[in-house]
């Protein structure tokens, strides 16, 4: 039966998986154009420029999107879960207020001078805007990491007389067990789904002209980008994976499989639907002990189940349990991506092999798709809890009824359906226009051609090509 509380936690769901992705693209690609404006200040090389003034005009849509799609999410903290609002406030408030001061006034303040101002600034304050933009998506994605891993691992806070979450140690708050582990993992993620993005599109390219040596250079750039980040990237999913055993083992056996304990030793289950109505997985595929060697580092280290666990607290297994695979198996194929493209530089053939190209490109939205099952196995991991151990879902609910949640759900379907559909379509036809093209629109803002003030001139650093 659909209640409001589900209703609302499928609602959160839809737009916040919506959201996630903007940002996940836009943290990577704001250093992506960083080095790009370096490099081209640094070397002069017009094809440097060309990627820049490429690549900016997509960053400036996705940009819009991830803020727009971002606000939805603040209201509903206030329509479906105000008693979330209020027990939590005092921390999660001010933490929230100081992404937006520091994080979003600095994008807000430079992205203007990055998209327009080269022949208004110079290149030097030009470049520093630049950086500014990047460094400002960092800095937002460090203070909503903060929040969120408070909420996984909260500490530093006590309890005050109506139940309020009330901060005593600020340092704690921040820097709570979690937030460290799950910074770098994110900000990783990011930069690798840029990366596995940027080769799509000059994989798409590339298999229709092999000469463009913007194309050429952005296959180079993306593919190396990939062979570095992606082992450390599953070197910081092990460490984090660690992290969430101690702090937080039931999403850990629920992400196993592990309904039972094992005293002597846990299998690593690879494959199999988990039964949690009978506590079990069924036709499980497992390799014996290799879990407790890869959580416990020893073959026969005792490893708790969630029959440890009570029923009411566990989180839903098999949600977490797939989700989790995906994300792990995604992040195999990214690695095998980034040594292909070793292999094929190594023999001469990265321009000239149609089979990486295509494997490129249908890994382009493999990014997405990993950090969505990432973001899932997180949060359904740390139900039934909002504020993990303290503060149940049940309890952080608004006093609603199911049809206004339902009313308020099918709006933001139809809404998103349209209005991001037609942003991510505008999206897919600027990336399908190989770089150097002309007609992209936003250019170095408005050319006037009448009235008292003269046209600017158009200088050919602001072309496309």
């Amino acid at each position: 039966m659909l209640t409001a509380e589900l209703l609302a936690r499928i609602q959160f769901a839809f737009t916040v998986s919506f959201h996630i992705i903007f940002p996940a693209f836009s943290i990577g690609l704001a250093s992506y154009l960083a080095m790009l404006n370096a490099l081209w200040l640094r070397t002069r090389d017009e094809t440097y420029l060309t990627l820049f003034n490429h690549w900016k005009k997509i960053f400036a849509v996705a940009f819009g999107m991830g803020v727009v799609s971002g606000i939805v999410m603040s209201y509903q903290f206030g329509t479906n879960w105000a008693v979330f609002s209020d027990r939590a406030g005092p921390v999660v408030g001010p933490l929230m207020a100081y992404e937006v001061l520091t994080a979003f006034f600095l994008e807000a303040g430079f992205l203007g001078i990055m998209l327009f101002g080269r022949r208004r600034v110079g290149d030097g304050l030009h470049m520093f805007a630049t950086a500014m933009v990047a460094l400002g998506t960092l800095i937002s994605a460090t203070w909503i990491l903060s929040v969120n891993s408070w909420m996984h691992t909260p500490a530093g806070f006590s309890i005050g007389e109506n139940g309020q979450f009330l901060p005593e140690d600020w340092w704690a708050i921040i820097f709570n067990p979690s937030f460290p582990y799950r910074l770098v993992h994110m900000v990783l993620a990011a930069y690798l789904t840029t990366a596995l993005v940027v080769a799509g599109v000059a994989g798409w390219h590339l298999l229709r002209d092999r000469t463009n040596p913007a194309t050429r250079r952005m296959f180079s750039m993306a593919t190396g980008m990939i062979l570095v980040v992606a082992p450390i990237q599953i070197l910081a999913g092990d460490m984090h994976g660690l992290n969430t055993l101690e702090h937080q083992p039931a999403k850990v056996m629920a992400m196993e499989g592990h309904f039972e304990s094992h005293p002597d030793g846990a299998p690593l289950i690879l494959f199999g639907l988990p039964d949690q109505e009978a506590q079990t997985v069924r036709w499980a595929v497992e390799i014996p002990y290799l879990s407790s060697l890869i959580l416990k580092h020893s073959f026969t280290a005792p490893l708790d189940g969630l029959d440890t666990i009570p029923r009411e607290d566990q989180p839903p297994v098999a949600i977490v349990f797939w989700s989790f695979r995906v994300m792990v198996t995604l992040g195999m194929l990214m690695a095998g991506l980034g040594l292909w493209s070793l292999w094929a530089r190594y023999k001469g053939r990265l321009y000239d092999w149609p089979a990486l190209h295509r494997a490129a490109v249908a890994m382009g939205p493999a990014g997405f798709v990993a950090v969505l099952a990432g973001w899932i196995t997180t949060e359904v991991g740390r139900q039934p809890f909002t504020v993990y151990g303290h503060l149940r879902t049940s309890e952080s609910l608004s006093p609603l009824e199911a049809p206004a949640v339902a009313t308020s759900l099918v709006a933001f379907i139809v809404v998103y359906f349209f209005v991001f559909g037609a942003g991510t379509f505008y999206l897919l036809r600027m990336m399908s226009l190989p770089p150097g093209t002309e007609r992209m629109g936003l250019r170095d803002g408005p050319i006037r051609t009448a009235g008292i003030t003269p046209g600017l001139a158009e200088d050919p650093r602001e072309r496309s090509d």
